[in-house]
């Protein structure tokens, strides 16, 4: 996947720091909409810098596809497969216990994502590359 950012700070290493802006569904327009009171959220990280870029550029970055695909499965599908298997594996039992299993069984999942989550940071896992500038 590739996004564009903005070179913030130069960091040691071959890295840089940089700010990329946060999409959503609903495109981020914010000069035409404002209805969230999201404007101008940006997320910042860090980006092998191979290409030299300096603070300031806006820059091309490229992250690995596979591996956003992944924390995309885990963070919005295992929770709704989990409440699912939770609802339907629960059968035969009233109504409202079988909801409050569903809701504990997707509840459940956040520890795996935190986990993760925790991994990921240590790790590096979503890595960032500068390809070029924009």
């Amino acid at each position: 996947m590739t996004q564009i950012a903005t070179v913030e700070e130069i960091l040691s290493g071959g890295y840089a720091t940089i700010s990329v802006p946060r999409k959503s569904a609903c495109g981020h327009d914010c000069e035409e909409c404002a209805g969230c009171g999201m404007t101008g959220a940006a997320i910042y990280t860090k980006a092998k810098n191979d290409i030299g870029a300096t603070p300031g550029q806006k820059v091309v970055v490229e992250s690995s596809t596979k591996k956003l695909l992944g924390v995309v499965v885990l963070v919005y599908m295992l929770p709704v497969i989990f409440f699912l298997l939770g609802y339907f594996l629960s059968e035969g039992l009233g109504e409202s216990v079988r909801y409050i299993i569903a809701i504990a069984a997707a509840a459940l999942t956040m520890i795996p994502i935190v986990l993760y989550d925790r991994h990921a940071r240590r790790n590096d896992t979503l890595t960032y590359n500068i390809v070029r500038l924009f």
